[in-house]
């Protein structure tokens, strides 16, 4: 027999992924399957917490799009405009911009449970509060939606994190992949309440007082059923073994890798501004310049992503040089979809449009692809080497190359359609009157009321 197990050796085999590091060992025969992990959380407990924090990152993102849904009626009720009603998530993405670092920061060394249990207690009340703002008074609502961006700083920074430390490889990627899938789920739910509720209610102040209750409900739940896991412990590397560095050598340290995100910046920038200036020139020669220029950009991102990816390991220089390229083209077409989409739509059907444009773009994108990149590496590795660690990871990275050409030709073949579907929107007049659709081989008029489109 052997000794007794040591404090970070794992209760459960390398078939479940959530209860430890997958090279450390089996479980013993009279294992109970419900026994803590070297997270200190027991296996159901686990996937109950990540439920619940994905529950509250559905909640945050129904709130913050729940304003858009009822935009309209806010720039009525306060006589403002555009550029004012614009300013409502400017100070909200301000205030979350740059509180983040702060809760990152206190993410690391405090209990993360009771920071996020204070912020969305904070969240939900100026939230509430700016139900209540007097219509003489739209700074006010100005303030507390800025304030809302601090209980959303002090959630989204830090629910990761606890994930991570709960779930480790392909089940660390699945679970994450269940937490991100709530952001297009809970945009399109923060149109659909914000509007319907409004709708019902006959007063906008209400779409504003759902989020709040259902915010105490995550509150409760934080409190009562998520457990605080211990750092790094299913990656064998317990909290007393980790070195707790100070605030200035953590961005020190993380300055290394923002060499990318300082290249996304700037090809966004780029790559939205120039591709308006391309499709505006090209609007000149033909009507089907938008779609075209998003067909371009994809198509050409496609072999400078494939070159970034593949020269990943061999030239670090060569690297960030393809990845600014293929992001400049990738960004091309994202103001000009935002545009389409609201010239094909009449007006009264636009916000519904964004919704599902939303869900739609989510859902076949940025939801799934992290669990579907994860899948293929993990089927394409033939060991847990690094090498091949590296190589699967490679190797499955370049579905987006191809994603991209798939995505060029869907803009090619919206250009053989824009100029008709942009005509009927423009045209587009409300009728009941009868139309004739088949019926056994023969034509029958029914009205239009009767005919499901």
């Amino acid at each position: 027999m052997t000794g007794p197990m040591s404090d970070s050796a794992p209760f459960f085999s390398s078939d479940s992924e959530a209860e430890g590091p997958e090279d450390q060992g089996t479980a013993t025969a009279n294992q109970q399957p419900d026994e803590e992990s070297p997270s200190g959380v027991s296996r159901g407990r686990a996937l109950v917490i990540v439920f619940v924090l994905c529950y509250i990152n559905l909640l945050n993102y129904m709130d913050r799009f729940t304003v858009a849904g009822v935009l309209p009626d806010i720039e009525h009720y306060f006589g403002i405009s555009d550029t004012e009603s614009g300013l409502l998530q400017t100070v909200f993405i301000c205030s979350y911009m740059f509180l983040a670092p702060v809760f990152g920061y206190l993410g690391d060394r405090y209990n993360r449970k009771y920071i996020m249990s204070g912020g969305i207690t904070f969240w939900s009340l100026v939230t509430l509060a700016s139900s209540y703002t007097p219509k003489e008074h739209f700074w006010a609502l100005l303030l507390t939606r800025g304030l809302v961006g601090v209980g959303e700083a002090s959630y989204s920074t830090i629910a990761p994190t606890i994930i991570a430390d709960l779930y480790v490889k392909s089940k660390r990627t699945n679970m994450l992949s269940i937490f991100y899938f709530a952001i297009p789920v809970g945009s399109g739910l923060g149109y659909i309440v914000g509007s319907q509720v409004s709708s019902r209610a006959k007063d906008w102040h209400w779409a504003l007082r759902v989020t709040p209750g259902l915010g105490l409900i995550a509150v409760l739940l934080l409190l009562f059923v998520v457990k605080e896991p211990k750092r790094g412990a299913v990656e064998a590397r317990p909290e007393n073994r980790l070195h707790q560095t100070s605030w200035l050598a953590d961005l020190r340290d993380l300055s290394k890798n923002l060499i990318f995100g300082a290249i996304t910046c700037v090809t966004g920038v780029l790559g939205v501004a120039s591709g308006v200036q391309v499709s505006r020139q090209l609007r000149k020669k033909t009507a089907r310049a938008d779609p075209l220029v998003c067909a371009a950009g994809l198509l050409l991102c496609a072999p400078f992503l494939y070159l970034a990816i593949m020269f990943a390991q061999a030239s670090t220089v060569a690297t960030y040089v393809f990845i600014f390229f293929g992001e400049t083209f990738l960004s091309m077409n994202w103001a000009i979809v935002a545009d389409i989409l609201l010239y094909v739509v009449v007006p009264t059907r636009r916000s519904t449009a964004e919704a599902l444009q939303i869900v739609v773009s989510h859902l076949l994108g940025d939801a799934g692809s992290p669990y579907l990149i994860g899948v293929i590496s993990d089927s394409l590795r033939k060991n847990d080497s690094f090498l091949w660690q590296f190589r699967s990871l490679q190797f499955s990275m370049l579905l987006c190359a191809f994603v991209a050409v798939v995505g060029g030709a869907f803009f090619l073949g919206t250009a053989v359609y824009i100029e008709r579907d942009r005509e009927r929107a423009e045209n587009y007049a409300p009728t009941d009157e009868p139309i004739v659709v088949p019926k056994s081989g023969r034509s029958t008029r029914v009205p239009v009321s009767s005919v499901l489109i």
